[in-house]
């Protein structure tokens, strides 16, 4: 799955899962790494990656999650761009087609999401768009699909095209499998969504987050289980880290709340989460912060 940031991927991703594998958020640029979503049936398993937005860069993290997607072309069977209905298609859009134009083996889906959003007359348009685009920058679409993450529209049959084009041989991952996501990763991303919610919108991109330790707690009965996290939100900013935290704590509680939430759904047990905020300044274009935070 490529595009641009706030293209829909995360979302669809999730729907063809049919669980949260991948966070999701309004705010472009929210996925960080490649996050792969696994679908087996009795005669086929599909493993759906997520990427980052192809956007340009105006930090070293921009550059390097450009070329975490980039990367991730060379191995896949089909690379699937996806153009939300309720926006034209733009330069970004003509930007990554040209792009993976360049790469001749690899079929070619064009995804047209996020359908739920426009009325029939406005998604003629953007198909008919989505078709000039290929013409223009030389790609062959394999399938020009609309699909609806959020009303489920057609998202059985882009799972039964992707399957369609994949090579045979043995299962990548053990059955019952829905992401290879490390669970120390899941939930600092679980954490980092619940810290995206209402925040302005020069903060977004300064938030990081690191789970620094997790374990159940000792002296615990079997049946009265307690997780405890305790992770680390950084930002780049004094002023910024005000924000996280909220007059009198009151945000930072609430973020806390809602990723206790979450964590405890994928955990399966109750949990302690302990949440502090520490500036990393300028750590997006600082090569030991990224190293630092995993990027």
């Amino acid at each position: 799955m490529v595009g641009r940031p706030n293209a829909g991927k995360s979302t669809l991703t999730n729907a063809l899962v049919g669980d949260k594998v991948a966070i999701t958020s309004s705010r472009p640029q929210t996925t960080r790494h490649t996050v792969r979503g696994i679908i087996t049936r009795p005669d086929a398993q599909l493993v759906l990656v997520d990427t980052p937005g192809l956007h340009k860069p105006k930090t070293l993290l921009g550059e390097r999650l450009n070329a975490v997607v980039r990367d991730t072309w060379a191995e896949v069977d089909v690379i699937a761009l996806c153009i939300p209905a309720n926006e034209t298609v733009g330069r970004g859009d003509e930007f990554i087609a040209s792009e993976i134009s360049e790469i001749r083996r690899t079929k070619k889906f064009a995804i047209v999401t996020k359908t739920d959003l426009v009325g029939p007359s406005t998604l003629a348009e953007r198909l008919i768009q989505v078709g000039e685009l290929g013409r223009k920058v030389g790609v062959d679409w394999s399938e020009i699909v609309p699909v609806s993450a959020v009303a489920g529209f057609q998202t059985q049959l882009l799972t039964d095209l992707f399957m369609s084009e994949l090579p045979e041989g043995p299962a990548m991952y053990p059955e019952g499998d829905l992401t290879d996501e490390p669970e120390l990763v899941m939930i600092g991303e679980l954490i980092r969504e619940a810290a995206l919610e209402g925040v302005r919108d020069e903060l977004p991109h300064s938030i990081a987050v690191v789970v620094e330790e997790m374990g159940l707690r000792e002296g615990r009965s079997a049946d009265r289980p307690l997780a405890d996290v305790f992770a680390v939100i950084y930002v780049e900013r004094p002023s910024q880290k005000s924000i996280v935290i909220g007059t009198g704590g009151a945000r930072l509680k609430h973020v806390g709340t809602q990723a206790r939430t979450q964590i405890e759904r994928l955990l399966g047990t109750p949990v302690y989460l302990d949440l502090r905020v520490k500036v990393a300044k300028d750590w997006q274009r600082d090569p030991k912060a990224l190293n630092r935070l995993g990027f």
